[in-house]
């Protein structure tokens, strides 16, 4: 069954309108659904519903809901990875695999070796693109939640707002590290903040900096991983070895 994400907005008693021009179209050129179709929506507070389709226009779909189910959100582990922006676009793939992995949160991390310089317009358009590539994630992934997207943040003020976290990691190329698996396995997180560095590693202030905010250094092999092979290697262990039942 198809799956759509929508904002609280977007529904009224049992009614549900999508107005989106892309889900739009998508729903009614794309997919060529029809009247009396069956779909899956999402919204923002983890409610799911069943709808059947009443109505498809140029502008809206009209649905009338059949089911809802509240999502209960059973998972305590929750990880979050704020990642040097790479060159070109490749932050829009990290954004998409990291969603369909379930990370709950990601951060587009300056960093002092990152090439790519954004002026704050810029910052925002990039932001909104990647909300909305999450959105699409999340629905083929078959999630119940999106995930946070922060605006792009220095290192410096990521660390200072990482008191939540009883895990903090720092994946690095040099200096004294601790194996990965030991130091995940033996912790026992329920929130975990990931660093994944830029082309080139952190700086030795940076590590510094980050070893003062409670960070540990982390080996990921003897390979030079891209940031985008990193990010969805680190993260993909975890979740092989996330301490919680299926």
């Amino acid at each position: 069954m198809h799956r759509f994400h929508i904002s609280s907005e977007n529904l009224s008693g049992d009614k549900i309108t999508i107005s989106d021009k892309k889900q739009v179209h998508h729903i009614k050129d794309v997919l060529r659904l029809k009247a009396k179709d069956k779909v899956t929506v999402f919204d923002t507070a983890g409610n799911e519903y069943t709808a059947d389709i009443e109505k498809i226009s140029s502008r809206n779909i009209n649905l009338k809901i059949r089911e809802k189910r509240v999502f209960m959100a059973c998972e305590k582990f929750q990880i979050t990875v704020a990642c040097a922006l790479p060159k070109k676009s490749k932050m829009d793939d990290i954004i998409d695999k990291l969603t369909q992995l379930g990370v709950d949160r990601i951060i587009p991390l300056k960093t002092s070796r990152v090439v790519v310089k954004l002026d704050r317009h810029k910052e925002m358009l990039c932001q909104g693109r990647w909300k909305k590539i999450a959105q699409s994630a999340s629905e083929q992934a078959q999630r119940n939640t999106l995930p946070v997207i922060d605006a792009v943040k220095d290192i410096g003020k990521v660390l200072s707002e990482s008191g939540d976290f009883d895990l903090k990691l720092i994946p690095t190329l040099g200096g004294e590290r601790k194996d990965l698996k030991e130091v995940f396995i033996h912790s026992h997180p329920d929130k975990v903040l990931v660093f994944i560095g830029p082309e080139g590693d952190f700086t030795d202030e940076e590590i510094d900096l980050a070893k003062k905010s409670g960070c540990i250094p982390v080996s990921l092999g003897n390979l030079v991983l891209r940031v985008e092979t990193a990010a969805l290697s680190i993260v993909s262990f975890m979740r092989l070895y996330e301490p919680r039942t299926f």
